[in-house]
């Protein structure tokens, strides 16, 4: 069976998004929705770098584009200072009986994270008035920190703690106002930024750790997080510019679940601008799962894409974790889902010789 999609947003994930779904052989594209006057009018393929065209406008008309009835909207537009705005574009599509998948509001990979509870409400009503369901999620937040670890978890004795790292170099991310502006990278390692705002972490990754626990039947006493940042010894530049030396050019956060007052399910993040920083912290390139009890796993997933480089693997991926869950979402109750509320999500159907 083949579902008719329609994508919203041709940033750093939704470029990859386009593409995952005109490749996906049970899967149509039917519309495109844009933000920019300049994109709208362009065949799709032009805006994503496809060969061939794909007979799809990009449009600014959002109610035009819904009005083609697809059976799901795949939603990566940019959300970090539009969350309200994004919600609610979820929402209209929901109310409609349109079913989305979403990179955007990562906070709601698990839907009843109580951080993002009024981010949730406007959705879980747009999903019952519509007869929809919702699934928000990514490779992290999203695969790398819920179906690996509770998938592993499934070949334990026992365990006692669960650690879910991402260690990457965001020298090619270019989202340069993330990076800059969201994350602090640039600034001195004390700048006050969005992404270390008390309680911003635990807002953006609690969900992580609320969503492993709530899956393996555990009830946490509490959430709480912590951060360091290390600066730059020397200048750097790279597509997003120049970074001076002194200012952030590493940082380390981790959220921490706690059970019986010990940290039992840690979320932890290790990002560099440049591989020789912070030689100390753990070293990688993707996601690695550490499980302690009997027997002690530690799983990894290192990626890169056919350039090598494995942070634009992660976007990919991103893009990738949504597309290939839209028969899922689209066959599932309404309501907004978590990852272990899916089937198991597989590659079926995408062999290339």
């Amino acid at each position: 069976m083949t579902h008719r999609v329609v994508t919203w947003g041709t940033g750093n994930v939704g470029a990859f998004a386009v593409r995952a779904v005109v490749n996906h052989p049970d899967l149509e594209l039917v519309g495109h929705i844009v933000n920019s006057e300049a994109k709208a009018g362009t065949d799709v393929a032009e805006l994503v770098g496809l060969d061939k065209p794909t007979g799809v406008v990009a449009s600014r008309d959002i109610d035009a584009v819904l009005a083609l009835e697809p059976d799901c909207v795949c939603y990566t537009a940019h959300s970090e200072t539009r969350m309200m705005e994004a919600a609610e574009d979820q929402a209209r599509c929901l109310r409609r009986g349109i079913n989305v998948v979403s990179s955007s509001l990562f906070m709601l990979q698990h839907p009843d994270n109580p951080e993002a509870a009024f981010l949730a409400e406007p959705i879980r009503r747009a999903c019952s008035e519509g007869g929809a369901t919702c699934f928000n999620n990514g490779i992290d937040p999203g695969f790398a920190n819920d179906t690996m670890p509770i998938t592993f978890t499934g070949l334990s004795e026992y365990w006692t703690s669960i650690r879910m790292q991402e260690i990457i170099n965001y020298a090619t991310y270019e989202q340069e106002h993330t990076i800059r502006e969201v994350m602090g990278f640039g600034y001195p390692v004390d700048h006050d930024c969005m992404l270390f705002a008390p309680g911003a972490l635990s807002f953006g990754w609690g969900g992580s750790v609320r969503s492993v626990a709530a899956a393996l039947g555990v009830d946490l006493e509490r959430v709480y997080e912590v951060h360091e940042r290390l600066p730059l010894e020397a200048d750097i530049e790279n597509g997003m510019g120049l970074f001076r030396k002194g200012t952030t050019g590493a940082m380390r956060f981790e959220v921490r679940g706690v059970v019986g007052g010990r940290d039992a399910i840690v979320l932890e993040h290790i990002t560099r601008l440049t591989d020789d920083i912070a030689p100390d912290w753990p070293r990688g390139r993707g996601y690695r799962v550490i499980i302690e009890g009997e027997p002690k796993m530690v799983v990894s997933m290192e990626m890169e894409d056919r350039n090598g480089d494995h942070a634009v693997a992660g976007v990919i991926q991103t893009a990738t974790a949504l597309v290939n869950a839209i028969p899922a979402v689209v066959g599932h109750a309404p309501g907004m889902v978590a990852a272990f509320d899916l089937p198991r999500i597989s590659g079926r159907g995408l062999y290339r010789p």
